[in-house]
């Protein structure tokens, strides 16, 4: 199956759209069906030094970063939508396009939930030269590349309630996710200097967790 990337439903709608809201129900149902905040909330800490600072990608409502402070961690967000109002207090919200963004410097590990397969190749080269240099963590949540989980989620989708732009904007994640060792090569992490580590769940996560070495 060859990675597509096509334009998303949600990215055409403002924030306080009914479909837009309604989809963000659907986001979280589906993150706590995969266990994806879960597995952030295992993952990262052990992989962060005392004082370092993490910047959530593509933040969005902020659930996730939120979370993760309520552990004691240092987490800022990064998201073209405005900062939520549950944003933890005293933490950092950048209203900015990630592609554009030029802060990575302040910060030592990112955090993506599903956010990576957004991008092209070009993109993620582009991303990956601009992050990797600063960052000594990444964390990642993506979808795995395969028509059986579209299948899954056209099947089960409508019985958890989902609405139009959640059925395809899931069929396009899908087709747009990673297999093996792709976010890391298009990210440009070389294997000489980068630990990285990827793991397929059932539900049909691509988990990445790669930390520079040298």
């Amino acid at each position: 199956m060859q990675r597509t990337i096509r334009p998303e439903l949600l990215d055409s709608l403002p924030p306080q759209h009914p479909d837009a809201i309604h989809n963000r129900r659907d986001l979280r149902v589906t993150n706590g069906v995969m266990g994806n905040h879960r597995w952030f909330e295992r993952a990262l800490p052990p992989l962060l030094r005392s004082g370092e600072r993490a910047l959530e990608l593509g933040a969005g409502t902020g659930e996730l970063g939120a979370r993760l402070a309520r552990r004691g961690l240092q987490v800022d967000g990064l998201d073209l939508w405005p900062r939520p109002t549950e944003w933890p207090a005293g933490r950092r919200w950048h209203q900015a396009d990630l592609l554009a963004f030029d802060a990575f410097d302040d910060y030592h590990a990112i955090v993506g939930n599903l956010i990576f397969h957004q991008f092209t190749a070009p993109e993620l080269a582009d991303l990956g030269a601009r992050l990797r240099s600063p960052v000594r963590v990444i964390v990642a949540c993506e979808p795995v590349r395969r028509r059986f989980s579209q299948f899954l989620y056209r099947l089960f989708g409508p019985a958890l309630g989902v609405n139009r732009v959640s059925l395809h904007d899931a069929h396009v994640s899908i087709a747009a996710g990673f297999q093996d060792d792709e976010l890391a090569v298009e990210l440009g992490l070389d294997p000489r200097r980068w630990n990285v580590r990827v793991d397929v769940t059932l539900l049909g996560a691509y988990r990445l967790i790669a930390v520079r070495e040298k």
